[in-house]
């Protein structure tokens, strides 16, 4: 049965109008005037014939304001929607108002203070602390309004009053602006090709096409390269538009610089290579550094990507200068160890390494300046044995994967926790912010993880191929909205965070993709490595020009 009109709010009596509409009108209005569009606010309250504020409120105004206490009670008693709860709160914060002018009058309101903490405020269903303290003020005068101060104490009093009456008594502030940045909000998380975050707008309800997802290639055979490169590379630095064939052999590692515009690659070949991000999406080779004895396993972009790093298999780090592709230091005249994985500090000033040493020697962490100088070192039984590790931007947390679990260090405080897991880790990226962090498994699985050690289970992504071989994975896209990872099937998988199962695979590599690599200041850019000895970026679609 539909409820009565008179015991409606007013937002629901205006004849004609339902309270749906009259809602979005006051809504309008409270937003214009916030905009300082006053005129247009007052003409739309007259116009539709509904009020800003509900009459109601306005009496209360006047009433406080006046000192009418019991006019404001009866206001507050005549208001629906609102709990017994919080009628008993308004109607205690007015009396304790009344109340506290009355003991700032001296000793002729003593006696009338008194009488209301008594007859008004103690039969209130309210918290009695509140009741006692009112009771101690009696005799120490403590809060009393002197009489100079009551204009602006009954202001204050009629804000607390409006937080603790029903919402169609007042629009709060920034309503409808809060209500459509949530729909936009909502629209986006709810689009799982979200990939344009300049293109939100107002005008329509928000959707990416799946053609923002990264999956354009040029489709040719890797065993084509040397034909491409005989027409294409040696004039040009670039190799058949998407697919770089520098390389001779399998591609281990890639990783696209911090600011977006250089891409490295390293090889079993014994070289890196960096490559220019030119302006219209296409990759010129810069340097081929040359030097390591051994495959090169990993490279690592210094935060101010003026260096790079790269570690051999069984050598030492080798510090590359990018402008000038030489080699500036070799580690292994000071560090003494064999390095496993390394790590840069957001300061580029100081790199943490984790050494991979023979069966007989302890496990070590620890860090070096630019020079090869340690600074830091962790040793002994307890250091577990690690095979990838990383710092989070802000430089407070070093983290380190071992064989079936993730190390966690708060660098400053010296505080470490462990996060378990029941396979063999294989290989750890860090999304941009440091938030989270994603670790693979020979379990065919990814697994994000928030870095604080918030998380109690994982978020799981399954779908790719992994068995036998270290494959990497890194967040990417539009505020690192999407997970890619490579896999033993010679693919590229593509899932949403939200989203279990892969919405997006990439075919072209004819053998296993080991690693990939999304492009932090170009979202619809990524670039895969794989044993058949080429490198891939995946573009976007790109609608063809009818010109």
């Amino acid at each position: 049965m539909d409820q009565p009109e008179s015991s409606l709010p007013h937002a629901a009596v205006q004849k004609g109008q339902t309270p749906r509409r009259e809602e979005l009108v006051r809504l309008i209005a409270q937003s214009l005037y916030s905009l300082g569009y006053r005129k247009a606010a007052a003409t739309l309250e007259a116009e539709s014939g509904v009020p800003l504020y509900p009459p109601e409120h306005d009496r209360l105004l006047l009433d406080v304001m006046s000192g009418r206490w019991d006019a404001c009670a009866a206001t507050i008693d005549s208001l629906t929607g609102i709990t017994e709860r919080n009628r008993a709160v308004a109607e205690f914060l007015v009396w304790r108002g009344h109340f506290l002018e009355l003991l700032g009058t001296g000793d002729a309101g003593l006696r009338l203070a008194t009488e209301v903490l008594s007859r008004r405020i103690a039969p209130l269903a309210i918290d009695r602390r509140c009741v006692h303290w009112l009771a101690r003020a009696v005799v120490t005068s403590e809060g009393a309004v002197a009489p100079e101060a009551v204009a602006e104490c009954r202001i204050g009093l009629f804000l607390d009053l409006v937080e603790a009456l029903p919402p169609w008594f007042r629009v709060p502030s920034g309503r409808l602006e809060h209500l459509v940045e949530t729909a936009v909000i909502q629209q986006v998380a709810s689009c799982i090709c979200h990939n344009l975050p300049d293109e939100v707008t107002l005008f329509e309800d928000h959707k990416c096409h799946e053609e923002q997802i990264p999956s354009d290639c040029a489709q040719h055979h890797p065993s084509l390269c040397w034909l491409l490169e005989a027409y294409n590379y040696h004039s040009t630095g670039t190799c058949a538009s998407e697919i770089l064939c520098a390389h001779k052999n399998e591609v281990w590692f890639v990783r696209f610089s911090n600011d977006g515009n250089y891409l490295a690659s390293s090889s079993s070949d014994c070289t890196a290579i960096i490559w220019k991000v030119e302006e219209d999406d296409t990759l010129t080779k810069k340097y081929c550094l040359e030097g390591h004895k051994s495959p090169i396993s990993f490279v690592a972009w210094s935060p101010n990507d003026r260096m790079l790093l790269t570690c051999g298999n069984g050598e030492s780090l080798k510090l590359w200068n990018v402008d000038t592709g030489e080699c500036n230091l070799k580690f292994g005249a000071s560090v003494k160890h064999i390095i496993a994985s390394c790590a840069w500090f957001p300061n580029s000033e100081k790199i943490v390494c984790a050494s991979c040493e023979p069966e007989s020697s302890p496990n070590m962490i620890f860090t070096c300046d630019l020079e090869g100088q340690e600074l830091e070192m962790w040793a002994g039984e307890r250091i577990p044995k690690v095979s990838d590790l990383a710092v989070t931007p802000d430089g407070q947390h070093l983290i380190c994967v071992c064989p079936n679990e993730i190390w966690i260090r708060e660098l400053r405080k010296g505080r470490e926790w462990k996060i378990p897991e029941r396979q063999t880790i294989s290989s750890l990226s860090l999304s941009g912010d440091g938030q989270s962090m994603i670790v693979n498994l020979n379990s065919q699985e990814i697994h994000l993880w928030k870095t604080n050690g918030s998380s109690r289970v994982p978020d799981k992504y399954k779908g790719h191929k992994q068995g036998k071989f270290v494959i990497r994975s890194c967040f990417g896209g539009s505020d690192y909205l999407f997970i890619a990872s490579g896999s033993e099937d010679s693919q590229v998988y593509i899932w949403q965070r939200g989203m279990e199962m892969p919405i997006k695979v990439l075919y072209g590599h004819s053998m296993t993709v080991n690693c990939v690599s999304w492009n932090p200041a170009r979202p619809q850019m990524l670039a895969s490595a794989s044993d058949d000895r080429t490198v891939r970026i995946w573009l976007a679609h790109k609608p063809h020009s009818l010109t």
